[in-house]
Formats: C-alpha cells, sequence, structure tokens
C-alpha cells in the first residue's frame, strides 16, 4: 500500500514537473472554482426555504392587493411569484397570517379550504387515512389559533361521522373548541374576534357548518351564542349611538363658544349647555311619480316658457269591430217535436235584426320615476341650547379721578347687566351655530347672569392694595433720597465755602509773609546789609521771578492757566 502511494505521489511530481505554467494555472483555477461552487451550495442550502401561504393560485388582482396590504400591516415577510402563490419566511409566520387573513375574511372566495392548512393525504388504509386527516385538520387547528394574539391555551375536538348511503341518516360534522384568552383580552367579548375563529374553524374542516360549531372559553361559557349576543350588541349599538350624540353636541358648544367670546370676551360666557335629540331609527321608503312627457324643453334664454308637454305617448293600439244583420238562429229540437224556447223569444224569432260592435284598445305611456330612499343613519328631532352671559363690571372713580375705596379696602364696582340689544344679538349667533329650524322647534334661551366673582375681586383688590403699598413705599424712598441728597449738596456747600475761606486766609498769610520778607530784604539792601537767604527763599524769589516774565512775554497763556486753576477750584 505505502509503495502504491509512493508511486502515485511521484507519478504527480512528474506530471507537476512536465506542465507548463498555463496549465498549472488551469488546474488551480478548476480547484477554485470547485471550491467555491462547494461553498456557495453550503450557503444556499443553509438559507431558510419560503413557506406557501396558500398553496392555490391567487388569480384575482384586487385579493393579492388586498392580501400584500394585511401582510405589510403584520410586518410579515412574504414573496408573490409567478405562480401567484405568496410565500412567507417561515410556517409560524404563515400560520399566523392564515389566521389573520380568514379572520378578516381575506381568503379569496373559491379558495380550497384544503388549501388553508396544505395538508397531504397518505394512500394507505382508509381507516388509516380517515384518522390521520382528522388527526392533522385537529393539529392544524389548534396551530392557527395558537397564533393569534389573544389566545393563550386552545383545545380542539371533531367529530366526523361516517359516511352513510342516504343523506337522510347522515349525521352532521361537529366541532366543539375550548379556547383560553390571553389575561386583559377582549375575544370573549369581541365578536368580530370570535367569528374569525369560527369562520377558520368552518373552512378547514369540510363539510362543518356554523351551527355546528361550540367556542367556550375556559369557564364553559360558549361565546360563539351570538343570538344571545343580541342584548349586547343592542348595548353596544346605544353606546355607539351616544358617542356620536355627544360628539355632534361638543362640536356644536365649541362653535358657540368661539362665536360668543369673541364677542363678549372670555371670561363672561358660561353655562353653555346643547341638548340634541337625536332619531337614529332606520327608515326606508318607496315611491313612484308620473310626470308628463317633455316634448320641447323650456329654453332659459327667453322670458317665456314654451316647454311643450303631453300626457301620455300611444304605446299600441288594438281595434275590434264586429257587425250582424238578420234572424238570428233559434236552435230547435227534433222536427215535430216542441221546442223549449221561452214564448217571448218565440216572438223574437223571426225578426229581422242589426249589431255593430267597435272595441278600441290603447296602450299609453307615461314618464314615471321609481325611488327608493334610505334615512340617514340619524336624523335631528329637535336641538336646545342655554346660554348664561355675565355682564360688566365697572369700577368707580371719583372726580379727582381716582378709585373710590370701600370703607373695608376693597374697590368699589357697579354691575351693568347685557342689554337686549346683545342678548338678541347672541341668540343670533347661537342659531347659526346651531343650524336652527323653527319647524323642528328648536328652542335657544340666553340670560344674562351675574357671575360669582368674589375671588377674582378679591385677588385684583389684595393687587391694588398691594400696588398702593409699593407706590408708598417707593414716595417715602423717593423723599428719603431726596433729603439725603439735599443734605449731601448743603454739605458739600458748606465745605467748599470753608475750603475757599481756609484757602483764601492762608493765601493772605503768605502774602503778608511774602511782603514782610520783601520789605526785609528792601530794608536791608537800603543799609548796605547782606543777608543770606536759605534755599527755599532762593527758589521761591526764583520762581516769582520767572512767573513775573512770562506773565510779562506771555500773557495769553498766564491768563489760560489762571482761569484753569479756577475752574478746577
Amino acid at each position: 500500500m505505502n509503495e502504491w502511494l509512493k508511486r502515485l505521489l511521484d507519478q504527480a511530481l512528474g506530471l507537476w514537473k512536465r506542465w507548463n505554467t498555463t496549465q498549472k494555472v488551469i488546474l488551480f483555477g478548476v480547484i477554485g472554482a470547485g471550491i467555491l461552487a462547494v461553498v456557495l451550495l453550503t450557503v444556499l442550502s443553509a438559507q431558510p426555504a419560503m413557506e406557501p401561504l396558500i398553496s392555490t393560485a391567487i388569480t384575482d388582482e384586487d385579493a393579492r392587493l388586498k392580501i400584500a396590504t394585511k401582510l405589510d400591516e403584520l410586518g410579515v415577510r412574504y414573496q408573490l411569484r409567478a405562480d401567484n402563490i405568496f410565500y412567507v419566511s417561515d410556517p409560524k409566520a404563515a400560520r399566523r397570517a392564515k389566521a389573520i387573513l380568514i379572520q378578516e375574511d381575506l381568503i379569496p372566495k373559491g379558495t380550497d379550504p384544503w388549501a388553508l392548512f396544505d395538508m397531504e393525504r397518505w394512500t394507505i388504509t382508509d381507516f388509516e387515512r380517515d384518522v390521520n386527516l382528522q388527526r392533522a385538520i385537529t393539529q392544524q387547528l389548534e396551530q392557527h389559533i395558537l397564533a393569534l394574539d389573544d389566545v393563550d391555551n386552545v383545545s380542539v375536538t371533531l367529530v366526523v361521522p361516517e359516511t352513510e348511503l342516504f343523506s337522510e341518516d347522515q349525521k352532521p360534522t361537529t366541532a366543539s373548541v375550548i379556547i383560553t384568552p390571553k389575561p386583559g383580552s377582549d375575544f370573549a367579548t369581541n365578536r368580530k374576534k370570535v367569528e374569525g375563529v369560527q369562520r377558520l374553524i368552518e373552512l378547514a374542516v369540510a363539510g362543518l357548518a356554523a351551527e355546528n360549531i361550540v367556542i367556550t372559553d375556559q369557564n364553559g361559557l360558549q361565546i360563539n351564542d351570538f343570538a344571545g349576543l343580541v342584548e349586547l350588541d343592542r348595548l353596544e349599538l346605544a353606546k355607539r349611538e351616544l358617542k356620536v350624540k355627544q360628539e355632534y353636541e361638543n362640536r356644536i358648544r365649541a362653535e358657540m363658544v368661539k362665536g360668543l367670546q369673541n364677542i363678549f370676551g372670555s371670561d363672561r360666557v358660561g353655562f353653555v349647555r346643547i341638548d340634541i335629540d337625536l332619531d337614529t331609527s332606520k327608515v326606508s321608503s318607496k315611491s313612484e311619480e308620473f310626470t308628463p312627457i317633455v316634448m320641447r324643453p323650456d329654453d332659459p334664454k327667453t322670458p317665456y316658457n314654451e316647454a311643450e308637454y303631453v300626457e301620455t305617448l300611444p304605446r299600441s293600439t288594438q281595434t275590434q269591430e264586429e257587425h250582424f244583420q238578420g234572424t238570428g238562429y233559434n236552435p230547435e229540437g227534433p222536427a215535430g217535436t216542441e221546442g223549449q224556447t221561452p214564448p217571448a223569444y218565440k216572438d223574437l224569432s223571426n225578426l229581422v235584426g242589426k249589431y255593430d260592435k267597435s272595441v278600441v284598445t290603447r296602450n299609453n305611456e307615461v314618464n314615471k320615476t321609481v325611488t327608493d330612499t334610505e334615512g340617514r343613519p340619524w336624523n335631528i328631532n329637535r336641538i336646545t341650547a342655554g346660554v348664561g352671559l355675565d355682564g360688566l363690571w365697572k369700577k368707580q372713580y371719583d372726580t379727582n379721578g381716582r378709585l373710590v375705596i370701600n370703607p373695608d379696602g376693597s374697590v368699589q364696582r357697579t354691575y351693568l347687566p347685557v342689554t337686549d340689544e346683545e342678548i338678541a344679538k347672541a341668540k343670533k349667533v347661537i342659531q347659526g351655530a346651531i343650524g336652527y329650524d323653527a319647524t323642528r322647534g328648536d328652542l335657544v334661551e340666553v340670560q344674562t347672569i351675574p357671575f360669582d366673582r368674589s375671588k377674582q375681586f378679591e385677588e385684583e383688590d389684595a393687587g391694588f392694595r398691594r400696588q398702593m403699598a409699593l407706590r408708598r413705599t417707593l414716595y417715602i424712598g423717593l423723599a428719603a433720597l431726596g433729603g439725603l441728597l439735599l443734605i449731601a449738596l448743603v454739605y458739600r456747600l458748606i465745605a467748599k465755602e470753608l475750603e475757599r475761606r481756609r484757602r483764601l486766609r492762608e493765601e493772605e498769610l503768605a502774602r503778608q509773609h511774602q511782603a514782610m520778607r520783601e520789605a526785609a530784604l528792601r530794608t536791608a539792601e537800603e543799609q548796605g546789609v547782606e543777608i543770606e537767604l536759605s534755599v527755599e527763599d532762593r527758589a521761591r524769589l526764583e520762581m516769582q521771578e520767572n512767573a513775573v516774565n512770562m506773565a510779562r512775554e506771555h500773557p495769553e497763556d498766564v491768563a489760560q492757566l489762571i482761569r484753569t486753576w479756577l475752574v478746577e477750584e
């Protein structure tokens, strides 16, 4: 064995060495293509197969559109292939979608009930085939019903009797279903959902009639007894009628309030009450009307009426005429036998007479209009409306334009009721909003009623008192601030005056000292006495000489400098 493998490897190596580059590339290409094919086959085979929703092709385009729309609402991924069959992603989604479609009555007419469950019939013995068929139907029914969101548990029992020779001996197929709804579900009281499950069971079992299906809840109460739900339906209908009445009343009330608030203000409109007597009974009538035939219509461009009418048009005429002249024929018995003709007629037997008869039958046609009228879902018998309007509360002012204050500190007010003219306008607004009809007995009542505004007035008075207190505090504060400013100004003036006097006194003393020094210097110069001056005195003398020289040479600059000093002081 090892020698055979070694020989095989040697042959492969020799063959590889003899091949050129092109042959080697082709070999690698073939190997790569094979690996790619295996990978693609593995990936494609790993993808889940699509499950047919209904194995029967749906040829009706409208039915396909409705089913596709419902599947989109349910969020089920599907495909509609060329054979007009819907395919969904997995069997669970198929069962759920089938149940919803049957409940919504979206299964096309003529669809085979077995196609809904997509079952195969096993070609074995008849007994085993029947048992397996019934078991498969039961399991599929349970799976379909469990796919509903409102069902927690279900148990289905089918009784399919044997086929009898005579139809009168054939027993009906029956089904009993026990459904446990999920907590919080309205399945037991929702008639549409129960009817959907009943229709699903009826379509799933061949020969099963709706009256032979019993559906109960976990408590044993039959929930598909629709005859017993008549009272519940009546209550539900009454609730819907009451809801329609309330919605209509709210809409009219909103229109009334909006119109009145635009006229009188939002805080003066109150006690708006609307009562509508709705007649929700269904009325159907049929009438026939016969009218003349228009031979020539009226021309609206002319001021006169040139229309021509005829009452009837002949459709057919039949004329029948009968003429007779002679003695007539009086039958008698055999010859020699006395006849039984009365004597009165015997006297007339030999008289010659003439008889003419003419009958004309004419069939005429007339215009006939047949009208079938069905009343609206509801009709308004009567509308009543009542509105209360508040007047105006005016604050009282004295001759000085100040508010009049009561002894208790509240503002004095006067009530002005709504005038009759304003009430009449309000009635017109309300009548327009409700579609007033006097022949219907509608009633509109508008009254002026003083609203209780005690709390509002207390808040306004409290705000007024706070405002007055704030104003008083502001006045006192402004007066105090003015006093402080006045005191500061007087103090500033006094301080400046004292400072000016002090400066003048110092200047006067300095001037006197300077005059005394100058006088001493002059005296010393006159006496020829040499006096030594201090450094400060020399500097002061030099500054004075410089100032005197500058004043002589530049008098304008010195004057401007002095003015600046005066302004600063």
